[in-house]
C-alpha cells in the first residue's frame, strides 16, 4: 500500500487498498451514498505514523499532495463507496429522532494487515442528516481528537483510533471563526447504539435485524452458538455488548478520564470509546466533575458515568427488544454489568495499586486513597505516578507532599503497604514495576492539548506531534519533557471551558 498511483486528470487515487462491502451491503435505508465536500489548499496537521504502518501505508505516502487530498475529501480513494449514516438516539436523556453521521463519511471498509477497518473523514461536508449544522469540524477539535484517539489507545483502553488530521484555511464559524479541519478516523465499525435505537422507534423490524445480523456475522459470531439466555442470538448480543462496555468504563474511571457526552448515539456496539468532544483526564481528583461545558445539569459527571453506561445500555435492550421477544430476557442480558464494572475497576485500581490479584477487601483500600485524594484535590496522574516510584523504592517524600492530611495519608499507606507485603515481591520493588506500567506519567491534559492548538493555529505543528509521541509511550519516562507535559497544570488550565461545539 505504499505507492500512490494517480495523476491531474484522475479523480482518484490508489493508495493499494482493497474494499470489502461491509456496512454498504445493507441497502439505502441504512445510508445515503455521496461525495465529501472539498476543502482549499489541504496541508498536514498530523498523523499517527504507528497507526499508518498497522494498515500498511508508508508515512510518506501519506503526505504526498494526492493523499492529503483524498484524506481531506477533495478526491477519492480508488474503489471507496463514500456515504453517511443514519441513526437515532438519546441526547443529554432526551429522545432526540432522527440524527446520523451529520459532518462524517464513511469511505468503507478495507482490507488491512490489521484486518478490516472502516475510514471515516470527520469534518469532510454536509450530509442528509446535518441537521442545521455545517458538516465541518475545526482544528482544535479535530487535533483533540486525533491526539485523544492515539492517546487512549496506548493506553490500552478500546477506542477508535485516528489515522491523521489535515487542515484547511476555509473559514467556519462557531462562537468565533476558526479554521476547517478533517479527522481520518479509524474501527472495525463506527455503529452505535443509536443506530439500533433508529430502527426501532419506526417499526421497521426487517432492517433492525438486518443490522443485528450484519453485527452478529461480524463481530460476535460465537453468539449463534452460544446457549446462554435461552439461546436466544440478539439477548446473547446485548450480553456481550453489555460486558465490553462494562469493561471499557471501568478503564475510563481508573485513568482518570471523562467522555463528556455519553448519549447513545455516542456509545459504540464494540465497546470501543467513540466520538471525543468535550473529554477530559482529571487534574485534581474530583468525583463530580463535569468536563462538558454544556452539561448544565451534570447529566455525564465523572462519577456519573458507569451509571449512564447503564442506562445506554437498558435503552439498547429497548430497541433489540422487538428481536428479543421477552424482556425478562433483555434485562437478564443486562445483569452482567453489575457484575462485570465493579469487578473489572477493583481490578484495575488493584493494579494501580501494585496487586497482581485484587480481592474483595482490597475495596477498603481504593475506597480509602480516592477519600483521600477528592478531599485534598491532589492531582490524580501525579499521586499515581508518584505513588509507584515509592512502590520501586524511592523516598515516600514526593508523594506524602501531595497531601495536607499527612496523617490520613500516612495511615492510608501504612496499610497499603501491610497489603503489599503480602503480594509475591511485594516488597523488592516487582510491585512497583507493575504499577509503572500501568499508572502513566502521560495523560492528554486540556492545557496540553490547548497550547498544541495555539501552535498549530500559526502553522506551527511541531506540538501536536512532539506531544503525540509522548502520549503514544505514556509509561515511558522521558526526564527533558518532565516540566512541560508531565507537572502540575498551570492555574490557568482550570479556565479552558470545552463543549460539544466542534
Amino acid at each position: 500500500m505504499n505507492a500512490i498511483l494517480a495523476s491531474p486528470a484522475d479523480p482518484t487515487v490508489d493508495l493499494g487498498l482493497r474494499w470489502r462491502p461491509g456496512f454498504a451491503s445493507l441497502g439505502p435505508a441504512f445510508h445515503t451514498e455521496l461525495r465529501p465536500t472539498p476543502l482549499p489548499a489541504p496541508y498536514l496537521v498530523g498523523l499517527s505514523t504507528p497507526l499508518a504502518g498497522e494498515l500498511g501505508f508508508s508515512a510518506d505516502a501519506l503526505q504526498a499532495p494526492e493523499a492529503l487530498d483524498a484524506f481531506t475529501g477533495n478526491r477519492l480513494l480508488a474503489g471507496s463507496r463514500p456515504l453517511a449514516t443514519v441513526y437515532s438516539g438519546h441526547q443529554f436523556g432526551v429522545w432526540a429522532g432522527q440524527l446520523g453521521d451529520g459532518r462524517a463519511i464513511l469511505l468503507g471498509e478495507a482490507h488491512t494487515p490489521a484486518g478490516s477497518h472502516e475510514i471515516q473523514l470527520k469534518g469532510a461536508g454536509r450530509t442528509p442528516y446535518s441537521r442545521m449544522g455545517d458538516g465541518r469540524a475545526v482544528l482544535r477539535s479535530s487535533i483533540r481528537e486525533f491526539l485523544c484517539s492515539e492517546a487512549m489507545h496506548a493506553l490500552g483502553i478500546p477506542t477508535t483510533r485516528a489515522l491523521m488530521v489535515t487542515g484547511s484555511d476555509a473559514p467556519v464559524r462557531r462562537e468565533e471563526v476558526e479554521t476547517s479541519a478533517v479527522v481520518t478516523r479509524v474501527a472495525p465499525s463506527f455503529i452505535r447504539f443509536g443506530h439500533f435505537e433508529h430502527f426501532s422507534s419506526r417499526g421497521q423490524e426487517d432492517e433492525l435485524r438486518a443490522l443485528a445480523d450484519f453485527v452478529i456475522e461480524r463481530f460476535y459470531p460465537e453468539v449463534r452458538a452460544s446457549e446462554r439466555l435461552g439461546g436466544n442470538p440478539y439477548a446473547n448480543l446485548l450480553e456481550q455488548v453489555s460486558e465490553r462496555t462494562a469493561a471499557m468504563v471501568a478503564q475510563w474511571q481508573a485513568v482518570g478520564f471523562c467522555h463528556g457526552v455519553m448519549n447513545t448515539d455516542n456509545m459504540s456496539i464494540l465497546g470501543l470509546t467513540i466520538d471525543y468532544g468535550p473529554f477530559q483526564f482529571l487534574d485534581a481528583f474530583d468525583p463530580g466533575h463535569i468536563c462538558n461545558h454544556s452539561d448544565h445539569e451534570g447529566r455525564y459527571a465523572f462519577n456519573r458515568q458507569p451509571n449512564i453506561a447503564y442506562w445506554n445500555l437498558f435503552c439498547l435492550a429497548q430497541a433489540l427488544l422487538p428481536l428479543i421477544g421477552e424482556q425478562d430476557l433483555a434485562l437478564a442480558a443486562l445483569e452482567p454489568y453489575k457484575t462485570v464494572f465493579p469487578q473489572q475497576l477493583l481490578s484495575r485500581m488493584g493494579a494501580k495499586l501494585g496487586l497482581a490479584q485484587a480481592v474483595e477487601a482490597d475495596r477498603l483500600l481504593v475506597e480509602g486513597v480516592l477519600k483521600l485524594l477528592a478531599e485534598g484535590r491532589i492531582d490524580y496522574t501525579i499521586f499515581w505516578r508518584r505513588l509507584s516510584h515509592h512502590a520501586a523504592g524511592q523516598s515516600p517524600e514526593p508523594v506524602r507532599d501531595l497531601f495536607a492530611d499527612r496523617a490520613g495519608f500516612d495511615a492510608w499507606a501504612l496499610a497499603w503497604r501491610e497489603r503489599l507485603a503480602q503480594e509475591p515481591g511485594g516488597v523488592d520493588g516487582s510491585a512497583g514495576a507493575r504499577m509503572l506500567a500501568v499508572n502513566p506519567k502521560y495523560v492528554l491534559r486540556n492545557h496540553l492539548g490547548e497550547l498544541a492548538i495555539r501552535q498549530a493555529r500559526n502553522k506551527d505543528y511541531a506540538g501536536v506531534s512532539e506531544l503525540l509521541a509522548l502520549l503514544q509511550s505514556p509509561f515511558a519516562d522521558h526526564p527533558a519533557h518532565d516540566a512541560a507535559y508531565a507537572g502540575f497544570p498551570p492555574d490557568w488550565a482550570s479556565s479552558i471551558e470545552i463543549s460539544c461545539s466542534s
